[in-house]
Protein backbone atom coordinates (compact mmCIF):
# COMPACT_ATOMS: atom_id res chain seq x y z
CA UNK A 1 0.00 0.00 0.00
CA UNK A 2 2.66 2.21 0.55
CA UNK A 3 4.21 1.85 -2.42
CA UNK A 4 1.35 2.18 -4.12
CA UNK A 5 0.94 5.32 -2.42
CA UNK A 6 4.51 6.45 -3.70
CA UNK A 7 3.85 5.47 -7.41
CA UNK A 8 0.30 7.75 -7.31
CA UNK A 9 2.01 10.51 -5.21
CA UNK A 10 4.90 10.43 -8.18
CA UNK A 11 2.52 9.93 -11.23
CA UNK A 12 0.41 13.12 -9.64
CA UNK A 13 3.35 14.99 -8.98
CA UNK A 14 4.77 14.26 -12.52
CA UNK A 15 1.33 15.25 -14.09
CA UNK A 16 1.19 18.42 -11.74
CA UNK A 17 4.65 19.34 -13.77
CA UNK A 18 3.69 18.14 -17.02
CA UNK A 19 0.50 20.87 -16.89
CA UNK A 20 2.17 23.81 -15.49
CA UNK A 21 5.15 23.31 -18.34
CA UNK A 22 2.11 23.10 -20.61
CA UNK A 23 -0.07 26.28 -19.78
CA UNK A 24 3.55 28.35 -19.67
CA UNK A 25 4.55 27.10 -23.27
CA UNK A 26 0.80 28.00 -24.24
CA UNK A 27 1.21 31.62 -22.85
CA UNK A 28 4.80 32.16 -24.09
CA UNK A 29 3.69 30.67 -27.33
CA UNK A 30 1.08 33.31 -27.58
CA UNK A 31 2.93 36.28 -26.65
CA UNK A 32 5.90 35.48 -28.83
CA UNK A 33 3.25 34.65 -31.77
CA UNK A 34 1.82 38.43 -30.96
CA UNK A 35 5.27 39.76 -31.17
CA UNK A 36 5.95 38.69 -34.66
CA UNK A 37 3.45 41.36 -35.57
CA UNK A 38 5.92 44.45 -35.83
CA UNK A 39 8.22 42.06 -37.81
CA UNK A 40 5.36 41.08 -40.48
CA UNK A 41 3.49 44.75 -40.60
CA UNK A 42 6.21 46.20 -43.16
CA UNK A 43 4.66 44.24 -45.66
CA UNK A 44 1.20 45.95 -44.91
CA UNK A 45 2.38 49.39 -44.47
CA UNK A 46 0.80 50.73 -48.33
CA UNK A 47 -2.57 48.65 -47.48
CA UNK A 48 -5.75 50.44 -45.19
CA UNK A 49 -4.83 49.41 -41.80
CA UNK A 50 -8.39 49.44 -40.94
CA UNK A 51 -9.67 47.44 -43.85
CA UNK A 52 -6.30 45.22 -43.54
CA UNK A 53 -7.11 44.48 -39.81
CA UNK A 54 -10.94 43.63 -40.57
CA UNK A 55 -9.70 41.57 -43.48
CA UNK A 56 -7.33 39.97 -40.73
CA UNK A 57 -9.70 39.17 -37.77
CA UNK A 58 -12.68 37.95 -40.25
CA UNK A 59 -10.31 35.68 -41.63
CA UNK A 60 -9.06 34.32 -37.98
CA UNK A 61 -12.72 33.79 -36.90
CA UNK A 62 -13.52 32.00 -39.85
CA UNK A 63 -10.49 29.59 -39.08
CA UNK A 64 -11.48 29.80 -35.45
CA UNK A 65 -15.82 29.09 -36.34
CA UNK A 66 -14.09 25.34 -38.18
CA UNK A 67 -11.88 24.78 -35.16
CA UNK A 68 -15.18 24.54 -33.46
CA UNK A 69 -16.82 22.57 -35.86
CA UNK A 70 -13.74 20.26 -36.33
CA UNK A 71 -14.26 19.81 -32.36
CA UNK A 72 -17.81 19.48 -32.53
CA UNK A 73 -18.06 22.57 -30.42
CA UNK A 74 -21.86 24.18 -30.22
CA UNK A 75 -22.75 27.52 -30.43
CA UNK A 76 -23.91 28.27 -26.81
CA UNK A 77 -27.30 30.86 -26.03
CA UNK A 78 -24.94 33.83 -24.14
CA UNK A 79 -26.60 35.23 -21.30
CA UNK A 80 -27.04 39.26 -21.76
CA UNK A 81 -23.77 39.12 -19.58
CA UNK A 82 -21.58 37.27 -22.07
CA UNK A 83 -23.02 39.40 -24.97
CA UNK A 84 -22.03 42.53 -23.26
CA UNK A 85 -18.73 41.20 -22.15
CA UNK A 86 -17.46 39.85 -25.53
CA UNK A 87 -18.68 43.09 -27.29
CA UNK A 88 -16.76 44.66 -24.74
CA UNK A 89 -13.58 42.29 -25.48
CA UNK A 90 -14.30 42.98 -29.22
CA UNK A 91 -14.36 46.65 -28.52
CA UNK A 92 -11.58 47.63 -26.22
CA UNK A 93 -8.94 44.19 -27.07
CA UNK A 94 -9.06 44.46 -30.85
CA UNK A 95 -10.99 47.45 -32.30
CA UNK A 96 -9.77 50.38 -30.18
CA UNK A 97 -6.50 48.35 -29.37
CA UNK A 98 -5.36 48.53 -33.23
CA UNK A 99 -6.69 51.93 -33.29
CA UNK A 100 -4.70 53.26 -30.11
CA UNK A 101 -1.40 51.52 -31.52
CA UNK A 102 -1.72 53.34 -34.78
CA UNK A 103 -2.36 57.13 -33.49
CA UNK A 104 0.04 56.87 -30.78
CA UNK A 105 2.99 56.24 -33.22
CA UNK A 106 1.82 59.26 -34.62
CA UNK A 107 2.69 61.38 -31.79
CA UNK A 108 5.25 59.00 -30.11
CA UNK A 109 7.83 56.60 -31.48
CA UNK A 110 7.44 52.84 -31.15
CA UNK A 111 10.11 52.67 -28.80
CA UNK A 112 7.90 55.02 -26.64
CA UNK A 113 4.98 53.14 -26.94
CA UNK A 114 6.64 49.41 -26.66
CA UNK A 115 8.00 50.34 -23.50
CA UNK A 116 4.63 51.64 -21.39
CA UNK A 117 3.10 48.71 -23.05
CA UNK A 118 5.80 46.94 -21.42
CA UNK A 119 4.33 47.22 -18.13
CA UNK A 120 1.27 44.95 -18.55
CA UNK A 121 2.99 42.41 -16.39
CA UNK A 122 3.10 44.62 -13.07
CA UNK A 123 -0.51 45.98 -14.03
CA UNK A 124 -2.02 42.28 -14.49
CA UNK A 125 0.02 41.19 -11.13
CA UNK A 126 -1.97 43.94 -9.11
CA UNK A 127 -5.11 44.17 -11.25
CA UNK A 128 -5.79 40.09 -11.00
CA UNK A 129 -5.65 39.52 -7.47
CA UNK A 130 -7.77 42.39 -6.72
CA UNK A 131 -10.12 41.54 -8.75
CA UNK A 132 -10.34 38.80 -6.99
CA UNK A 133 -10.57 40.50 -3.84
CA UNK A 134 -7.28 39.08 -2.35
CA UNK A 135 -3.78 40.71 -2.02
CA UNK A 136 -1.56 40.71 -4.97
CA UNK A 137 1.39 37.78 -4.35
CA UNK A 138 4.53 40.35 -3.64
CA UNK A 139 6.99 37.66 -5.54
CA UNK A 140 4.89 37.89 -8.17
CA UNK A 141 4.83 41.20 -8.39
CA UNK A 142 8.37 41.82 -8.13
CA UNK A 143 9.13 39.17 -10.66
CA UNK A 144 6.57 41.22 -13.18
CA UNK A 145 8.71 44.15 -12.08
CA UNK A 146 11.40 42.15 -13.81
CA UNK A 147 9.68 41.17 -16.85
CA UNK A 148 8.97 44.48 -17.60
CA UNK A 149 12.17 46.09 -17.16
CA UNK A 150 13.87 42.84 -19.76
CA UNK A 151 10.59 44.18 -22.10
CA UNK A 152 11.35 47.60 -21.46
CA UNK A 153 14.95 47.38 -22.30
CA UNK A 154 14.31 45.33 -25.24
CA UNK A 155 11.55 47.63 -26.83
CA UNK A 156 14.17 50.89 -26.28
CA UNK A 157 13.38 53.62 -24.46
CA UNK A 158 12.44 56.37 -27.00
CA UNK A 159 10.85 60.22 -26.87
CA UNK A 160 7.28 61.24 -28.07
CA UNK A 161 4.91 64.36 -27.34
CA UNK A 162 2.24 64.31 -24.31
CA UNK A 163 -0.38 63.50 -26.45
CA UNK A 164 1.27 60.22 -27.58
CA UNK A 165 2.20 59.16 -24.21
CA UNK A 166 -1.57 59.57 -23.05
CA UNK A 167 -2.43 57.44 -26.26
CA UNK A 168 0.35 54.50 -25.25
CA UNK A 169 -1.36 54.61 -22.02
CA UNK A 170 -4.81 54.17 -23.76
CA UNK A 171 -2.80 51.05 -25.74
CA UNK A 172 -1.76 49.53 -21.98
CA UNK A 173 -5.33 49.79 -20.71
CA UNK A 174 -6.59 48.00 -23.87
CA UNK A 175 -4.14 44.99 -23.47
CA UNK A 176 -5.04 44.49 -19.92
CA UNK A 177 -8.64 44.29 -20.65
CA UNK A 178 -7.87 41.99 -23.59
CA UNK A 179 -6.99 39.67 -20.70
CA UNK A 180 -9.35 41.04 -17.58
CA UNK A 181 -12.43 40.81 -19.71
CA UNK A 182 -11.87 37.41 -20.74
CA UNK A 183 -11.30 35.52 -17.64
CA UNK A 184 -15.17 35.48 -16.54
CA UNK A 185 -16.06 34.45 -20.20
CA UNK A 186 -13.49 31.66 -20.35
CA UNK A 187 -14.90 28.80 -17.64
CA UNK A 188 -18.24 28.27 -19.70
CA UNK A 189 -17.53 29.18 -23.16
CA UNK A 190 -13.94 28.37 -23.46
CA UNK A 191 -11.18 29.33 -25.32
CA UNK A 192 -12.13 28.81 -28.82
CA UNK A 193 -15.58 30.57 -28.69
CA UNK A 194 -14.22 33.21 -26.58
CA UNK A 195 -11.33 33.74 -29.49
CA UNK A 196 -13.63 33.11 -32.04
CA UNK A 197 -16.71 35.01 -30.42
CA UNK A 198 -14.56 38.12 -29.69
CA UNK A 199 -12.92 37.86 -33.16
CA UNK A 200 -15.67 38.00 -35.05
CA UNK A 201 -17.19 41.01 -33.10
CA UNK A 202 -14.47 43.23 -33.57
CA UNK A 203 -14.66 42.76 -37.80
CA UNK A 204 -17.64 45.60 -38.26
CA UNK A 205 -16.31 47.76 -35.78
CA UNK A 206 -12.93 47.80 -37.73
CA UNK A 207 -15.09 48.34 -40.50
CA UNK A 208 -17.06 50.98 -39.74
CA UNK A 209 -13.62 52.82 -38.62
CA UNK A 210 -12.06 52.17 -42.87
CA UNK A 211 -15.03 53.70 -43.86
CA UNK A 212 -14.38 56.93 -41.54
CA UNK A 213 -10.91 57.04 -42.42
CA UNK A 214 -10.48 55.88 -45.89
CA UNK A 215 -13.61 55.54 -47.77
CA UNK A 216 -14.10 53.39 -50.15
CA UNK A 217 -10.59 53.23 -50.34
CA UNK A 218 -10.81 50.56 -46.99
CA UNK A 219 -10.69 47.37 -48.69
CA UNK A 220 -8.82 46.41 -52.22
CA UNK A 221 -7.30 43.25 -53.35
CA UNK A 222 -4.23 42.81 -51.82
CA UNK A 223 -0.98 42.17 -53.25
CA UNK A 224 0.43 38.70 -53.21
CA UNK A 225 2.86 39.99 -50.32
CA UNK A 226 -0.05 41.74 -48.74
CA UNK A 227 -2.08 38.59 -49.11
CA UNK A 228 0.62 36.52 -47.19
CA UNK A 229 1.18 38.96 -44.43
CA UNK A 230 -2.77 38.99 -43.84
CA UNK A 231 -2.91 35.11 -43.83
CA UNK A 232 -0.26 34.99 -41.44
CA UNK A 233 -1.80 37.78 -39.05
CA UNK A 234 -4.56 35.53 -38.96
CA UNK A 235 -3.89 32.17 -38.72
CA UNK A 236 -1.04 32.52 -36.63
CA UNK A 237 -1.16 35.93 -34.60
CA UNK A 238 -5.02 35.79 -34.35
CA UNK A 239 -6.40 32.30 -34.55
CA UNK A 240 -3.72 30.60 -32.90
CA UNK A 241 -2.37 32.32 -30.74
CA UNK A 242 -5.44 34.18 -29.18
CA UNK A 243 -6.40 30.14 -28.80
CA UNK A 244 -3.29 29.84 -26.73
CA UNK A 245 -3.58 32.62 -24.49
CA UNK A 246 -6.97 31.86 -23.86
CA UNK A 247 -6.53 28.43 -22.88
CA UNK A 248 -3.39 29.46 -20.75
CA UNK A 249 -4.92 32.28 -18.92
CA UNK A 250 -7.93 30.74 -16.73
CA UNK A 251 -5.06 28.02 -15.62
CA UNK A 252 -1.94 29.82 -14.84
CA UNK A 253 -3.73 33.15 -13.28
CA UNK A 254 -3.67 36.92 -14.92
CA UNK A 255 -1.17 37.63 -12.44
CA UNK A 256 1.45 34.60 -13.47
CA UNK A 257 0.17 34.73 -17.16
CA UNK A 258 0.84 38.40 -17.30
CA UNK A 259 4.35 37.65 -17.17
CA UNK A 260 4.64 35.96 -20.86
CA UNK A 261 3.94 39.30 -22.04
CA UNK A 262 7.79 39.78 -21.70
CA UNK A 263 7.78 37.40 -24.77
CA UNK A 264 6.08 40.51 -27.11
CA UNK A 265 9.91 42.12 -27.58
CA UNK A 266 11.27 38.21 -27.83
CA UNK A 267 8.93 37.83 -30.68
CA UNK A 268 9.60 41.03 -32.11
CA UNK A 269 13.33 40.59 -32.35
CA UNK A 270 13.16 36.84 -33.81
CA UNK A 271 10.68 37.63 -36.30
CA UNK A 272 12.84 40.49 -37.45
CA UNK A 273 16.30 38.00 -37.69
CA UNK A 274 14.23 35.46 -39.18
CA UNK A 275 12.53 37.57 -42.15
CA UNK A 276 15.81 39.55 -42.52
CA UNK A 277 15.06 43.33 -41.40
CA UNK A 278 16.91 43.26 -38.84
CA UNK A 279 19.67 42.28 -36.04
CA UNK A 280 19.60 42.13 -32.66
CA UNK A 281 21.18 44.63 -30.39
CA UNK A 282 23.06 44.10 -27.15
CA UNK A 283 20.03 46.06 -25.64
CA UNK A 284 17.64 43.62 -26.86
CA UNK A 285 19.87 40.69 -25.90
CA UNK A 286 20.34 41.87 -22.42
CA UNK A 287 16.39 42.84 -21.52
CA UNK A 288 15.30 39.45 -23.50
CA UNK A 289 17.79 38.30 -20.83
CA UNK A 290 15.84 39.93 -17.80
CA UNK A 291 12.72 38.48 -19.54
CA UNK A 292 13.63 35.18 -18.64
CA UNK A 293 14.83 35.70 -15.03
CA UNK A 294 12.00 37.49 -14.49
CA UNK A 295 9.71 34.52 -15.07
CA UNK A 296 12.10 32.05 -13.65
CA UNK A 297 11.81 33.66 -10.45
CA UNK A 298 7.96 34.25 -11.04
CA UNK A 299 7.45 30.84 -12.03
CA UNK A 300 9.06 29.12 -9.42
CA UNK A 301 8.07 26.15 -7.14
CA UNK A 302 6.91 27.94 -3.90
CA UNK A 303 7.89 25.48 -1.16
CA UNK A 304 5.31 24.05 1.28
CA UNK A 305 5.99 24.68 4.73
CA UNK A 306 6.61 21.11 6.31
CA UNK A 307 3.70 19.98 8.71
CA UNK A 308 5.38 18.71 11.74
CA UNK A 309 5.36 15.10 12.24
CA UNK A 310 2.65 13.50 14.80
CA UNK A 311 4.05 12.29 18.18
CA UNK A 312 4.26 9.17 19.43
CA UNK A 313 1.93 8.26 22.08
CA UNK A 314 3.37 8.30 25.70
CA UNK A 315 5.62 11.81 24.52
CA UNK A 316 5.52 15.10 26.36
CA UNK A 317 2.18 15.82 24.97
CA UNK A 318 -0.73 14.44 23.13
CA UNK A 319 -1.52 14.90 19.82
CA UNK A 320 -5.18 15.64 18.44
CA UNK A 321 -6.43 16.21 14.96
CA UNK A 322 -2.59 16.55 14.30
CA UNK A 323 -2.28 19.68 15.96
CA UNK A 324 -0.32 19.61 19.18
CA UNK A 325 -1.73 20.77 22.47
CA UNK A 326 -1.10 24.33 24.27
CA UNK A 327 1.62 24.06 26.24
CA UNK A 328 3.72 21.79 23.53
CA UNK A 329 6.94 22.87 21.63
CA UNK A 330 5.83 24.55 18.70
CA UNK A 331 2.38 25.55 20.16
CA UNK A 332 1.17 29.01 19.81
CA UNK A 333 1.81 31.03 23.20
Amino acid sequence: NDRATTRLGGARAAAGRWGRARRAAGAGTAMFCVGTLTAVSPALHHYPVYGGQALRYALGGLVLLAVMRARGLSHLRLTGREMGLITLLAVVGLAVFNVLVIESTRHADPATVGTVVATVPVVLALAGPLMERRRPTPHLVAAAAIVAGGAGVATGLGGGTPLGVVLALGVLACEVGFSLLAVPLLARLGAVRVSAYATIAAVPLLLVAGVAVDGRAALRVPTAAEAAALAYLAVVVTAFAFFCWYDALPRLGAERAGLFSGFLPVGAIVGTVVLGTGRPNGAEIAGAALVVAGLVFGLRPRRRPEAAPPREPGGDGVVLSGRPCAGQEGAPR
